[in-house]
């Protein structure tokens, strides 16, 4: 029930949010000498579902940064250009914002893309054209149709306030790129391809 990656985004999450949520409800640890305050479990899981979360955002940002300065090369539509410089910035600022999160919640970031991002860039910087603007439009709604969804749940169902306050601060910015991306998408679907 909780985060899956986008494309940018989390296969991870999803996984470890439904099997910790399942074993939540299927299966109460059983009492034992060893077992410590009531609630500690699910503390414990809730911990490991905001950081997966801030990995997955981490890991997605940086993503839309690789890909946004692709699309600053490649694009031939200039609002395609502006649009990957936009993601350039904006979640080149919000990786620093949650870089230092990260930091502060001794959680460790990747450094690198992971090789599903690394495969979207591969197969789009192969494209050039109208090819390549309309597929990494494509790109970018479905990953932040996914990313508004993720930062929504976790604004919303965060348990660590620090992390919650992050995703709903980061969320407006994100419904924002949504909004662009599809209106470029309503552009692109208006012209031919040459």
């Amino acid at each position: 029930m909780k985060r899956q990656l986008v494309l940018m985004m989390a296969a991870a999450v999803t996984a470890s949010g439904v099997l910790a949520g399942a074993q939540r409800q299927t299966q109460p640890p059983a009492p034992t000498p060893q077992t410590a305050a009531p609630g500690q479990g699910d503390s414990k899981s809730a911990k490991v579902a905001d950081q997966a979360f801030v990995k997955d955002a981490a890991m997605g940002g940086m993503a839309e940064v690789e890909l946004g300065k692709l699309a600053s090369q490649k694009a031939s539509n200039p609002q395609v250009k502006a649009f990957g410089q936009r993601m350039v910035t904006d979640h080149g600022q919000a990786g620093e914002e949650l870089k230092s999160l990260a930091a502060s919640k001794q959680i460790v970031l990747s450094t690198s893309i992971d090789s599903k991002h690394q495969a979207v860039h591969d197969r789009l910087a192969k494209l050039s054209g109208a090819e390549f603007d309309r597929a990494y439009i494509t790109e970018m709604i479905a990953g932040h149709k996914k990313v508004a969804a993720d930062f929504n749940e976790e604004s919303v169902s965060g348990n660590d306030s620090d992390v919650k306050a992050w995703a709903a601060k980061t969320l407006p910015t994100v419904r924002e790129h949504l909004r662009m991306v599809e209106e470029l998408d309503k552009d692109l679907s208006a012209r031919p391809i040459n």
